[in-house]
């Protein structure tokens, strides 16, 4: 019998930045299923990565006086740290400058050429740079502004190769009416349907030659792949599609679900699935288009400065709080307004009170009553099959929950046996029956029945908080007993050993002073520049540093680059040495402002061209980390050629 698989990815992210808190709902949520699909008996693959090529890429490291692949290299292990951090289970993380992905988006872009759906034209359109897309005039909102971001878009010419994405409207149109769950929720589907299929679907431009860090067309190297064709075919590059050893391809293709944003659905429900009807290879099962999380009710970003990061909010209150708040918060689909109220309410509520203080008082009364050993259930009437009953169809409810993605119902079933628990001892009071000996058997009941449904619970949780359910596990005194931690194990009541001896220890999740909180948190984010943690490189020797060649250099002229708006090349004097360097800083410095000054230069940077100019070194600059602000160090009455140490 052939193994159930089961392959979800996430988008793979644009190494822009630091990753924020909405790229962190994305992937935990594709962590989830894959967790839930591995606990529950299948062979799961879990791809996500970054999306490195493009003129963007370019343009930021440029600026920065690095090669796209330097500017890259620090981001991404940036990314993978968070990942790290966050214990994210992903099987496999593709980089799109990796040979196994370069090669084969050649190979398919090469078959496309031949076969026709893809053909040399020219090209003049409304572009937008940061989304790196073309758009028809009809498209652009007022203002020329781009429909994904609401930037100013141009128009540029350029000679391109196209794919015929016309030729597979009807197809899309077809496959998204037989296939309803195919792009969801409803509204996203209804929207591609509509706004694009419907609507006419024009040829894509699919390469680019107004600059160069992309793919090559590999027989016609003038031409850089655009980035958007390049980075959907990770999701079979990944697989070792059109490889030798096309294994992993036809044991997980086609994928599951695609979890993106809703800002990129279309590249996934309609551009991606024409490119694999032109392969003549199975689409995806599903793209699912998730909501953004708001910040005072706007998307977050940069620009607005309402950006919540990850790592503040994992090192104060833990991994489990934050990935249940996000999984439980929000309707995965539909847009949720994150506030730091509301976080914290959902740590005292549902982890303090209600799951918390169920494990405390429970694993409490077990050594107080019975030495700490869990007795028998001996009643199985009233109110104790009441407990019972609902622990033993939770696996159901959670699994139908879990195929819908609809993680918030999932934990919402689990707290409803959170919450019968609790009601449980209060209705049965085991303070009060403890003191009558004739009620013995119905104390001995209650401890089982309330140990049995914290097992079950504990289990049913460790697909999203993993770090918890062991918590769990070790105070029932169960840790070693996998036989009773498998899904399985949960589809059966009374699975516990008797005797089995719990051990008390701290709460799962103390309870917060959310005032006071609420303060510490607004000092938190008000001022990050001060509060998050520094991202210091690896440790160096002295001996290391000494390799590196400072020295005071002179501008003797500044010009614009020929072809970059954002360079300058400069020519300096150190010592008895003339020098020319490249540098992104036209945005912070006109020339004539640089020439006089005496700035500080790595001299012994191997050369490299920027944009066709040789540069001989780099220029020292302080800038923060949005690059709002640049501001070159200088050095006063010391001549040029003097070396700093």
């Amino acid at each position: 019998m052939k193994n159930k698989t089961f392959y979800v990815t996430t988008p793979i992210y644009y190494p822009s930045g630091k990753l924020h808190i909405g790229h962190t709902y994305t992937t935990v949520a594709a962590d989830a299923i894959a967790r839930f699909k591995r606990f529950t008996g299948y062979d799961v693959k879990f791809l996500t990565g970054t999306d490195e090529h493009g003129e963007k890429i370019q343009k930021t490291a440029i600026e920065k006086g690095l090669s796209p692949k330097e500017y890259l290299d620090d981001i991404v292990e940036d990314i993978k740290k968070l990942w790290k951090t966050m214990d994210i289970s992903y099987d496999d993380f593709i980089r799109t400058t990796e040979d196994r992905h370069k090669k084969i988006v050649q190979k398919i872009f090469t078959i496309l050429y031949e076969k026709g759906d893809i053909y040399k034209s020219e090209y003049e359109g409304w572009y937008c740079t940061p989304c790196e897309s073309f758009w028809t005039e009809t498209q652009l909102l007022e203002g020329n502004k781009c429909p994904d971001c609401n930037r100013e878009a141009k128009i540029a010419k350029e000679e391109a190769y196209f794919f015929k994405l016309s030729k597979y409207q009807d197809a899309l149109i077809k496959h998204f009416e037989e296939n309803p769950m195919f792009c969801y929720p409803e509204s996203r589907k209804n929207e591609m349907l509509n706004n694009f299929l419907k609507a006419g679907l024009e040829d894509l431009c699919v390469s680019r030659t107004t600059f160069d860090w992309g793919i090559k067309v590999p027989f016609d190297e003038k031409h850089v792949i655009y980035v958007w064709f390049d980075a959907v075919c990770n999701y079979i590059t990944a697989l070792g599609y059109l490889t030798d050893d096309q294994s992993e391809y036809e044991k997980f293709w086609p994928a599951n679900v695609h979890i993106v944003g809703k800002e990129i659905v279309r590249f996934h429900s309609i551009i991606w699935p024409a490119i694999l009807m032109a392969l003549e290879i199975p689409l995806p099962k599903q793209i699912f288009g998730h909501g953004w999380i708001l910040f005072a009710d706007d998307k977050m970003s940069k620009s607005k400065g309402n950006i919540v990061y990850p790592q503040p909010l994992i090192e104060r209150y833990g991994i489990d709080a934050l990935k249940y708040f996000l999984l439980r918060e929000f309707t995965f689909g539909q847009d949720g307004s994150y506030t730091n109220r509301n976080f914290l309410n959902r740590i005292n509520s549902n982890l303090c009170n209600d799951l918390g203080n169920l494990v405390s008082r429970t694993v409490a009364m077990v050594e107080k009553y019975r030495q700490g050993n869990i007795p028998s259930a001996k009643l199985f009437e009233g109110v104790h099959s009441q407990v019972r009953e609902i622990g033993e169809n939770l696996h159901k409810k959670v699994e139908e929950n879990m195929d819908k993605l609809n993680f918030s119902e999932a934990l919402e079933e689990i707290w409803k046996l959170v919450r019968r628990s609790n009601k449980y001892i209060d209705e049965t009071m085991p303070w009060v029956i403890a003191k009558d000996e004739e009620k013995s058997d119905e104390l001995d009941t209650v401890l089982y029945n309330l140990c049995e449904s914290i097992r079950i619970i504990a289990v049913a949780l460790t697909p999203f908080m993993e770090l918890t359910s062991k918590k769990i596990y070790s105070q029932l005194g169960i840790e070693n007993d996998k036989e009773i931690l498998t899904w399985d194990s949960i589809k059966e009541f009374g699975k516990i050993k008797q005797e089995t001896k719990v051990k008390k220890s701290d709460p799962l999740f103390p309870r917060i002073d959310i005032e006071k909180e609420l303060e510490e948190m607004e000092k938190m984010f008000e001022n990050k520049e001060q509060v998050k943690p520094l991202n210091h490189k690896e440790a160096i020797t002295i001996d290391e540093f000494d390799k590196v060649e400072i020295r005071v250099g002179k501008v003797l002229q500044a010009q614009k680059h020929p072809k970059a708006d954002k360079l300058l090349v400069i020519q300096l004097e150190l010592g008895s040495e003339k020098r020319q360097i490249v540098s992104g800083i036209a945005k912070y410095y006109k020339p004539e402002e640089l020439v006089g000054k005496n700035v500080l230069v790595v001299c012994n940077l191997k050369p490299v061209k920027l944009r066709g100019v040789e540069s001989q070194g780099m220029i020292l600059a302080a800038a923060t980390d949005d690059d709002e602000k640049l501001v070159l160090p200088t050095v006063e009455n010391m001549p040029s050629g003097v070396e700093v140490r």
